[in-house]
């Protein structure tokens, strides 16, 4: 079974929200620690290696929980709490832990390491073929863009310009969508076109830099409170590592070439090198194809960048009464309780809601929101309803509330930056 690590970041990366971990202290001296890695990660295998490389240069004994990370049966994300128990119970350490500058939570209460994989999402298509090329596209002139649901894959994808989606529940079959037809073009973590070509060594894939935010991680090893000593002693070892070479060894099939090709849609996309992962989807089926595939998604994608700065829509006290118990009830299990992110990534902040020169528009992230979201739901509330969350998440970043209420239309039409607001 494939579990869902994701979602988005956003992304967001378990990081923000894994509240009060209680860690066995012999932690901080043992010579033996518990090792658990994501579930459904197609570099698990070479996490392993990596932890077991890295521990035995810090003269730590490893054991690998064969449980993992563990899992409430659901399939809405993995929860703070679930996170927690796994710390407590099962594990030391966890390596392969996702980290992005975009999903930072830097008043998390794990403890991280430096990064050992620096990788990133990419733009796949067939070895040979050109996903831009109106032979392979629709009549429409669109091509058909496969992504892995309710995770960064996804975030990325809207922001293509003359697309169609295929959203696929992991990312090994978001590359296979490219292999077997079903798209010309696929966003997804370069370590799972890795693992799909291992198992697959007849195919072959061009990988152009995917250009976007959310694109760039890094992988690390992370633990709870009061683990200050391990970490030191795992950072010092990764030092010794990187210094002699064995960790670009145990890497180099894993990280981006060091030249790639430049996606055509992308035609001055840069390869940040600071980041990588991979974020697979829910063990649920997708949600309905009309809600994506139809659902009218602007050219320019979900996010898109603006340089005017306008007005803010108007919005009133009740709605963002209403948005917050519409928030509580369907999306702070992933995005936290507070907005501070957990499985999917930080609503407030400034990696949502940056100072000046956001990337993100108020109508880009309500398209999105009201599209996409609740993962385990996409498009379950009243165009009402969507608008009301809008105005809470409006107002939890600074925005003044007014005598007007936000209407969806508003909402949607909106192309202010999604800038904090004056009363930040």
């Amino acid at each position: 079974m494939n579990i869902r690590l994701t979602q988005v970041a956003l992304a967001g990366a378990l990081v923000a929200g894994a509240a009060q971990v209680a860690v066995h202290a012999a932690t901080q001296t043992s010579s033996s620690v518990r090792v658990c890695t994501m579930p459904g990660s197609p570099s698990a295998e070479l996490d392993k290696s990596v932890a077991r490389a890295v521990l035995n240069a810090a003269g730590i004994a490893a054991t690998f929980a064969s449980r993992g990370i563990d899992d409430d049966g659901g399939d809405d994300g993995i929860s703070a709490r679930e996170l927690s128990k796994s710390l407590q119970r099962d594990c030391d350490v966890i390596a392969g832990f996702p980290r992005s500058s975009v999903a930072d939570g830097s008043d998390s209460q794990l403890l991280f390491s430096e990064g050992y994989l620096h990788s990133g999402y990419v733009s796949v298509t067939l070895r040979g073929t050109h996903a831009a090329n109106p032979s392979v596209a629709a009549p429409d002139g669109k091509i058909t863009i496969a992504a892995t649901w309710s995770s960064p894959s996804q975030l990325i994808a809207v922001q293509q310009k003359n697309a169609r989606f295929d959203l696929e529940t992991t990312s090994r079959l978001t590359v296979d969508a490219v292999a077997k037809g079903r798209a010309q073009r696929a966003i997804v973590w370069y370590p799972a076109v890795v693992a799909y070509r291992r198992a697959h060594p007849q195919q072959h894939f061009d990988v152009a830099a995917a250009e976007s935010p959310y694109a760039d991680w890094k992988l690390v090893f992370a633990s709870g409170p009061g683990t200050q000593q391990l970490q030191k002693r795992i950072d010092e070892a990764l030092v010794r590592l990187r210094s002699d070479g064995r960790l670009a060894a145990l890497t180099r099939n894993w990280a981006l070439p060091a030249t790639i090709a430049t996606d055509s849609a992308t035609p001055h996309a840069s390869l940040v090198r600071s980041a990588a992962r991979y974020l697979d989807g829910p063990t649920q089926p997708s949600p309905r194809a009309d809600v994506w595939r139809a659902s009218g998604m602007p050219a320019a994608g979900g996010f898109i960048k603006v340089a005017a700065t306008t007005e803010a829509p108007s919005f009133d006290h009740d709605q963002v009464a209403h948005g917050e118990h519409l928030y509580a009830d369907s999306c702070a299990k992933c995005h936290g309780e507070k907005l501070e992110g957990n499985t999917a990534p930080s609503l407030s902040g400034p990696a949502f809601a940056p100072a000046a020169n956001s990337h993100l528009t108020i109508g880009g992230i309500y398209q999105y929101m009201s599209t996409n979201m609740p993962a385990d739901h996409p498009g379950k509330m009243s165009d009402e309803e969507y608008a009301d969350l809008m105005a809470f998440l409006l107002y939890t970043n600074g925005y003044d509330t007014g005598n007007v209420k936000l209407t969806a239309q508003a909402a949607q039409s909106s192309t202010t930056p999604l800038n904090a607001g004056p009363r930040h």
